[in-house]
């Protein structure tokens, strides 16, 4: 090669440099959790129904531990929503925020418990046989069931915590009031403790209603499931619990938001059943704890978002509840491009504090 050459090809351009690879998108972590089912016996409804059996299935993390007098002294009960399951902590935006080494709920001290509620997940419920002849459970008749399974079947007496999203919000005010010394300190998220009425209780009926209006529902006999029906109430809850500050960024045109709403509708319509839907939405029926609230004296953190379309932030409500309940603290989430509206609940990461300090105000 010349020297004309070789300084040409010094003049050459250096080849541009090889694009660092990106970094690895880290697995999702899988729990080891254990499975098991409670059956309680000859329960009687509020309705005054009965049931010869009603099964209540859960899920556990870590391991219970017992004290000097071989009581379980560090199990927590996390209570799902409407039409979810104990299953839904263990996706990641709630678990791999709670349940590990140094985090609040370390499964290596605490002894996680899932309920998956009457109506819903693995439990008993309308679509296992019954149909619309399934008792008619309310919210009362839930926590009664989740005592039961508790106390009956887990040997539990008392629990360090119970945590619980939107209906397991609900059940937490249910819990304070009914049995007020059974959990060390009581973190609601996502509800209102007052009846469900207003608008709250207009989406509900309209979805129930919306089931029921679809011929191929039959009463609740149908062979096929009545798919107009489920399209209608899983319209109405993408709405319920839409974000829209979160939504905007993230579908910021007309197509791209168009396609998300009808795959969210698609994906729910596919995973329900019409009658355990229309269960589960009327089991808030005789939701009331307002009148008795100061029955409440654990420690309670009690968490809204300010973006939850089902629980308004110009409710009045909160302000007046805290100065009933003798130990309770209320945060409003501030809206932003990152709340999940409703969903905000299951977001570790917005609520991650007031745990911390919930367990040290409680006992450590």
């Amino acid at each position: 090669m010349t020297f004309l050459s070789l300084a040409l090809l010094a003049m050459q351009p250096a080849p541009p440099a090889t694009p660092p690879a990106p970094a690895p998108v880290a697995a999702p972590v899988k729990w080891a959790t254990k499975e098991g089912d409670v059956a309680i016996r000859d329960f009687r409804f509020r309705s005054g129904e009965t049931m010869p059996t009603v099964r209540m299935h859960y899920t556990t993390l870590g391991t219970p531990h017992r004290n000097a007098k071989g009581e379980i002294d560090n199990a927590v009960m996390v209570l799902h929503g409407t039409g979810g399951s104990g299953k839904q902590f263990l996706q990641p935006q709630f678990a791999d925020e709670l349940y590990g080494p140094g985090q609040p709920l370390d499964i290596d001290r605490y002894y996680i418990i899932l309920p998956d509620n009457v109506g819903h997940g693995a439990s008993s419920k309308p679509s296992d046989g019954l149909r619309m002849k399934f008792p008619q459970y309310d919210y009362a008749d839930m926590v009664d069931l989740q005592h039961r399974m508790l106390t009956e079947g887990l040997g539990i007496k008392k629990l360090r915590l119970i945590m619980g999203t939107s209906m397991g919000c609900m059940h937490g005010f249910i819990w304070g009031e009914t049995y007020p010394d059974f959990a060390r300190a009581l973190m609601p998220m996502a509800c209102q403790p007052v009846e469900i009425a207003g608008q709250n209780r207009m989406w509900r009926q309209l979805l129930i209603d919306g089931i029921k209006a679809d011929p191929a529902w039959m009463g609740g006999e149908y062979k096929s499931q009545p798919l107009l029906g489920l399209r209608t109430a899983a319209s109405l809850s993408v709405i319920a619990g839409g974000a829209p500050l979160n939504l905007q960024k993230n579908y910021p045109t007309r197509d791209a938001a168009a396609a998300y709403a009808r795959e969210r509708v698609e994906r729910d319509v596919a995973s329900r059943d019409a009658n355990d839907m229309i269960y589960q939405f009327e089991s808030s029926r005789t939701y009331n704890p307002w009148p008795e609230l100061e029955k409440i004296t654990a420690p309670m953190t009690w968490i809204n978002s300010a973006d939850d379309f089902i629980n308004p932030r110009n409710l009045p409500y909160p302000a007046e509840a805290v100065k009933r309940m003798p130990n309770a603290r209320f945060r409003l989430i501030a809206e932003s491009d990152e709340t999940r509206g409703h969903g905000t609940h299951t977001w570790a990461v917005h609520w991650k504090a007031d745990l911390i300090d919930l367990i040290a105000r409680s006992g450590g």
